[in-house]
């Protein structure tokens, strides 16, 4: 990791690898940004061991969908990809990537996702975000924990403990996803054809995101999954427009 590359931001999104970050939680990101929150991304992986592309292709990739989404920054940890690393040395570096940050909200991969990676990366993040707040764990850097970790699912359809409406990011959130051409579908790519590149994932992204959004009477949504509900300070603002009254 490049540590120079590291700011503090209000939210820090990990993803086991390159692309995870934008299928699980971009129109949220993107949503974040056109407000004027700050979010940087860690990708715990290069995905070198992807079917398609190569982790360079991928790296060049990666940072056309960051800057598409509007993060500050964009840094990989390199943990290796189909046997992502937990251990000490790789928990440290995570500790590290969120005392730099210092986040309000840490964002990672539901536990329960398709790929292993996905369920050993949710676990290191959230160990490591705990940790980061220890004071007699010494790094060289200030303690800080975030105030929360939330978790979003990249594959599978989890019963979400909230919902983010993303309907004016979507488009931001797909144009982000279109930048991996290595990864997605590509009518000239003489590559292996993958449960990503096939013809029709991008329909079951959008089925996806309008499934959520019917839940909230939105255009398209994204879910998450929370150890604790959030607190509402205003329980009418948040349900404003739900039955098709205006939205203030």
């Amino acid at each position: 990791m490049t540590a120079t590359s590291v700011e503090p931001v209000e939210i820090l999104a990990f993803g086991p690898h390159p692309d995870d970050v934008e299928l699980g939680c971009g129109g949220t990101l993107a949503a974040l940004a056109a407000r004027g929150s700050s979010f940087g991304i860690v990708d715990l992986t290069r995905g070198e061991m992807g079917t398609r592309g190569t982790p360079e292709l991928r790296a060049r990739e990666a940072a056309e969908a960051a800057r598409i989404l509007g993060a500050r920054f964009r840094t990989n940890l390199d943990l290796g990809d189909g046997d992502l690393r937990t251990d000490r040395a790789a928990q440290s570096l995570v500790v590290d990537a969120v005392r730099r940050a210092r986040p309000r909200l840490v964002l990672a991969p539901l536990v329960a996702d398709r790929h292993p990676d996905h369920v050993r990366a949710s676990r290191l993040v959230s160990d490591a975000s705990w940790y980061a707040g220890l004071a007699k764990l010494e790094t060289g850097l200030p303690p800080h924990r975030p105030d929360q970790v939330v978790f979003y699912a990249a594959y599978v359809f989890a019963s979400p403990t909230f919902l983010v409406d993303v309907s004016a990011s979507f488009a931001t959130k797909i144009a982000a996803l279109r930048a991996y051409r290595s990864q997605f579908h590509d009518e000239n790519s003489r590559e292996p054809e993958t449960y990503v590149s096939s013809k029709g994932f991008f329909d079951g992204i959008e089925a996806r995101s309008r499934a959520l959004g019917r839940i909230a009477n939105v255009e398209h949504a994204e879910g998450f999954v929370a150890n604790v509900p959030p607190t509402l300070a205003d329980p009418v603002a948040a349900f404003l427009g739900y039955e098709g009254g205006k939205k203030e």
